[in-house]
């Protein structure tokens, strides 16, 4: 009999080690910022004991639900033992837009659902780094924190100050700001994780495209090894921000909804903050 529950806070390294070895190239220390936010958001399918399958369905602000980390042990699949998780992790997040990055290639499943493509995100890697800046950046921790907040959710479409205050503050992460020149507020703001293999960088949240190249300047000095960042497909400054470093695009996701996709600044997002959590 399959057994549906909450995962506790070490079973979801279980998580993080199954999507390290679907190829996902998760963080190092991104349990506990995971988890920040909706500690109750990560679900395990046990059969006989045994983890069989595991996804989360995090809730944000009062509307906004995500879906991400759904994986099948491979020798599990073909069993409805995702089928039945999946409809828990919806069941959790009734009454929400809710939002995933999924396999393109599974869309019509989705869509089975009730979830419509709202754009593609890809991720784009490459073992150059940028240039330093020319002056250095400040911490994001030195600006207002309700001021990232705010940034943070007009790009994101809710906001999650729990979580944005984790990944800032994990051991090991970098993140920088960039203040406006001429009165208060902010330009934009990114995190530089270290991951199982190099450095990702995301969220990348900026006004402009100058501003996006220089926070990606600043940022990309931290860790060593492969750059990874996630881009909207959509945005042609984005895009054109990755290509000029040398980077090469890799696999995509659908970034796919229910119901209607929340109000945020597109024109902003040049990396996405994470797959698995938007």
């Amino acid at each position: 009999m399959l057994n549906i529950r909450t995962m506790t806070a070490p079973e979801v390294m279980l998580a993080v080690e199954w999507a390290a070895a679907e190829g996902w190239n998760p963080g190092l220390a991104d349990v506990p910022a995971f988890l920040a936010e909706d500690p109750g958001g990560f679900l395990l399918a046990e059969e006989a004991g045994r983890p069989v399958a595991c996804m989360s369905a995090v809730r944000y602000g009062a509307g906004l639900g995500f879906i991400g980390f759904y994986i099948v042990a491979p020798e599990m699949r073909g069993r409805g033992h995702g089928l039945a998780l999946w409809r828990a992790g919806m069941a959790r997040l009734e009454g929400r837009v809710i939002g995933l990055d999924g396999v393109v290639a599974q869309q019509g499943n989705y869509r089975k659902s009730g979830f419509t493509l709202a754009w593609n995100n890809a991720r784009y890697t490459g073992m150059a780094r940028p240039a330093p800046p020319p002056v250095a950046l400040p911490l994001a921790a030195s600006m207002p924190f309700e001021a990232l907040v705010d940034y943070d959710a007009a790009c994101f479409g809710a906001p999650r100050p729990a979580f944005l205050r984790a990944w800032m503050e994990t051991e090991g992460h970098l993140a920088l700001a960039l203040p406006r020149r001429d009165h208060g507020g902010m330009r934009g703001f990114g995190v530089a994780r270290p991951c199982r293999e190099g450095v990702k960088i995301g969220p990348l949240f900026a006004e402009t495209e100058a501003d996006a190249a220089l926070l990606l300047a600043g940022l990309g000095q931290h860790g060593h090894g492969m750059l990874t960042l996630d881009v909207p497909e959509n945005h042609e400054a984005a895009v054109r921000l990755a290509l000029g470093l040398g980077m090469a695009k890799g696999f995509e996701t659908a970034r796919m909804y229910v119901g209607p996709v929340p109000v945020m600044a597109r024109e902003k997002i040049f990396g996405i903050t994470s797959f698995e959590l938007g």
